[in-house]
């Protein structure tokens, strides 16, 4: 009983946050925010959920192709991939050349003012800027590269057309890929080397059924004028839902900026990154849509992670960011 009182106070303080952002947007409609295509139709429950919160509509987009490339129904073909799933290498610099020119980028994402990128497996480090070999570690494969592909696309067309983008997880480590930044293929193994100890910070560790969970750990916003400080306002983030082995790794010589650190056994590893050249192009290595759905649904971890005001802040700034653009599209 007490549980279902305590849901339904948090869909109350969902639907005031979305009338309170619609009130101050006047008679504008719903900002339409669209999902980057990925195959695994029940990851965007989550994400759906925290832009509507946000007083948004959510769209699930299309998968983008480069012109040229085969596919078996929504699959890339067999040839385009190595025995691991990587994006092989000649193909990747066919993506990384041309990106979306040649598709129909232009009608396929006209419907939208924004977009979010959502977490997930591993990107193909042959779309690296520098490849990298692939970190060869079975339990962590590679994401499927079809995905890869059609996000590149899609991260490269809205950083073109500066479509506000809000990157989570995979997502903020696709902005950096497309943007020219190394990844960290394994945050384990780059501690390792670095004679550190990891300490389960990003992920928690396998449990004896072998599987693992989100972690909450604190983020330090290291630079006061950028968008994470405005919309959190706070120098530390408390409690973010964490589950990544991946990072991105350094942004010299980019167009993007760190915005947001942890520090490990004296590392700091980067997390949040955003575009200095865009009105919003924002990535963060956590997860406010986790804490969104563990808190709209009563899950027990709800209480470990931030609260659910702190979490939709991004949702709302994303869509604050598409309304004050000059160059909305229908």
């Amino acid at each position: 009983m007490m549980r279902r009182y305590a849901v339904m106070f948090v869909c109350v303080v969902l639907v005031s946050l979305a009338v309170s952002l619609a009130a101050a947007a006047g008679d504008g409609g719903r900002v339409r925010v669209g999902l980057a295509w990925q195959p695994k139709a029940a990851a965007y429950d989550r994400v759906v959920l925290s832009i509507e919160a946000a007083g948004g509509e959510a769209v699930i987009l299309p998968q983008l192709r480069p012109a040229g490339f085969d596919y078996d129904s929504t699959a890339l073909c067999p040839k385009y991939t190595d025995e691991m799933g990587v994006l092989r290498q000649e193909y990747a610099d066919i993506v990384k050349r041309e990106t979306y020119h040649g598709t129909q980028a232009d009608s396929l994402l006209a419907s939208v003012q924004a977009v979010v990128f959502l977490g997930g497996g591993d990107i193909s480090s042959t779309l690296l800027a520098q490849p990298q070999p692939w970190h060869g570690i079975a339990e962590d494969s590679p994401a499927n590269a079809t995905r890869d592909v059609s996000e590149y696309l899609t991260m490269s067309y809205c950083l073109d057309h500066d479509i506000p983008v809000l990157g989570l997880c995979r997502g903020m480590q696709m902005l950096g890929v497309v943007s020219g930044a190394p990844l960290i293929q394994d945050l384990g193994k780059y501690f390792d080397e670095m004679g550190k100890s990891y300490h389960f910070l990003h992920r928690m560790e396998r449990d004896a059924e072998g599987k693992r969970y989100y972690t909450p750990h604190d983020v330090l916003v290291t630079d006061h004028s950028s968008l994470l400080y405005a919309l959190t306002g706070t120098d530390t983030i408390r409690n973010v839902p964490s589950w990544h082995h991946q990072a991105v790794g350094d942004v010299t010589g980019t167009p993007l900026r760190v915005t947001a650190i942890t520090h490990t056994d004296g590392i700091a590893i980067i997390e949040a990154i955003e575009r200095t050249d865009k009105r919003f192009a924002l990535g963060v290595q956590y997860h406010p849509e986790e804490a969104i759905k563990q808190h709209v649904k009563g899950q027990a971890g709800a209480s470990s992670f931030m609260p659910i005001d702190e979490a939709v802040k991004y949702f709302v700034a994303l869509i604050a960011a598409s309304r004050a653009s000059q160059e909305v599209r229908p």
